[in-house]
């Protein structure tokens, strides 16, 4: 299975799991998420959003702090600005947060219902799921330093002959090093090896 249908078929189980939808952030690094997706009342998503909430969120410094899962009247922090009641009149009155990963690549997750508490059952399968969307979505670790200068030369708008001038090696190593760059991307052009390239803060 690649790794887009798998985070699909994961974010399809939260949907089962949440009624009233789930906010996914994976691999956060530097405050900025690889790959973020909510299903939360648009209303509610929009006036976050608006009012940059994810400063002041208690379940977003919860996650960052604390690898674990929990409901969120469980989390003991302060919530000054009172995120959590706004959630509420916005029908996520109850939910569930887990966080899962190294500090540096965190992955956090929330999902929200309007009825009851999760379950201890339903909290065991937020964290499953949470690790699973966390594996699947880990980025590589890195790449050789001749592919990300093929990559870079892309980048920079270099046609493949100047690139590999520039590099003082042969065109057909040059598309030899942008295609190995490719497959350890997952990439299935340039174009995109160089996108997700950027996305991971290899280039």
């Amino acid at each position: 299975m690649s790794e887009r249908k798998a985070i699909t078929v994961l974010l399809e189980q939260l949907d089962r799991l949440a009624p009233m939808g789930y906010t996914v952030g994976l691999h956060i690094r530097f405050a900025t998420p690889l790959i973020y997706k909510s299903s939360y009342p648009t209303s509610w998503v929009d006036h976050y959003n608006s009012h940059s909430y994810y400063l002041r969120d208690p379940l977003v410094f919860w996650g960052v702090g604390v690898e674990g899962t929990t409901r969120w009247s469980a989390i003991p922090l302060p919530d000054p600005f009172g995120v959590m009641k706004k959630a509420a009149s916005h029908g996520l009155k109850f939910g569930a947060v887990s966080s899962y990963g190294p500090i540096t690549s965190r992955s956090i997750v929330g999902i929200g219902r309007e009825d009851r508490e999760f379950s201890d059952e339903e909290m065991g399968q937020l964290k499953e799921v949470t690790i699973q969307l966390h594996i699947e979505a880990k980025p590589p670790s890195d790449l050789t330093k001749a592919q990300i200068e093929a990559l870079q030369c892309l980048a920079n708008g270099d046609r493949h002959a100047a690139a590999a001038e520039k590099l003082g090696i042969t065109e057909s190593a040059f598309k030899a090093r942008v295609q190995s760059a490719r497959i350890r991307l997952e990439a299935r052009t340039a174009s995109e090896a160089i996108r997700k390239a950027r996305e991971y803060r290899l280039l």
